[in-house]
């Protein structure tokens, strides 16, 4: 079973749908016992982090994440989701965030008035330079081409305390950040695969997958 964590940001059906197209029923649910129960879960979110929080505690989802965290459970983070797991955000105000990932979200600042923020469309994510070719970090790319286009939506972006945590990256602001992290068996990407055609469908079924 596979947990769709419903926070009430947004997106869930997307993910639900997309899961679909290569046969896996994602359930969404705000019910702790259920994510406690699942074999996998997926983190999405659309909106701010404060908002973001909010929710997770009012649900006791934080305290859920946490726990299927330290008991090995894999977890998918996308977007907001992804960008909650570290300890703060920029974004409402320094809000203090999971902590699950060690390191902050900040905002994009770029140098002129020229780049739009947020990011909106689509960029490429690189893991070549990042990636162990000896570990399982690779069944993440199963499929996929370093260099592919995937979808984003954002003004913050993360970055861990620990570069070892980073798995591939993408430029925009003049500032190559971390598109996706990883830590043990947490995985999150700043872009959203489920809006990223047959690239994003196989990223999601490749975590789905994954052994």
């Amino acid at each position: 079973m596979i947990a769709i964590i419903d926070f009430k940001a947004g997106n869930l059906t997307s993910v639900k749908l997309a899961m679909k197209t290569f046969g896996i029923d994602g359930i969404i649910t705000s019910d702790p016992d259920v994510v406690r129960k699942s074999d996998r879960v997926i983190f999405p979110g659309v909106g701010a982090a404060g908002a973001a929080m909010f929710n997770l505690k009012r649900f006791h989802l934080d305290e859920v994440l946490h726990e299927i965290v330290q008991r090995g459970t894999p977890l998918l983070g996308i977007c907001v989701g992804m960008q909650v797991l570290l300890d703060y955000s920029e974004e409402n105000n320094q809000t203090k965030t999971l902590g699950i990932i060690p390191g902050q979200t900040v905002r994009f600042k770029p140098d002129d008035h020229y780049t739009k923020i947020p990011q909106i469309g689509w960029n490429s994510v690189h893991y070549d330079s990042y990636l162990n070719k000896n570990n399982s970090d690779k069944d993440y790319f199963n499929g996929i081409k370093s260099g592919s286009d995937f979808y984003f939506v954002h003004s913050y972006y993360p970055v861990p305390q620990n570069p070892n945590d980073i798995l591939a990256v993408t430029q925009y602001a003049n500032i190559n950040f971390a598109s996706i992290i990883r830590k043990d068996n947490v995985i999150a990407t700043q872009f959203h695969p489920e809006k990223s055609g047959h690239i994003g469908l196989k990223f999601l079924e490749n975590f789905c997958n994954k052994k």
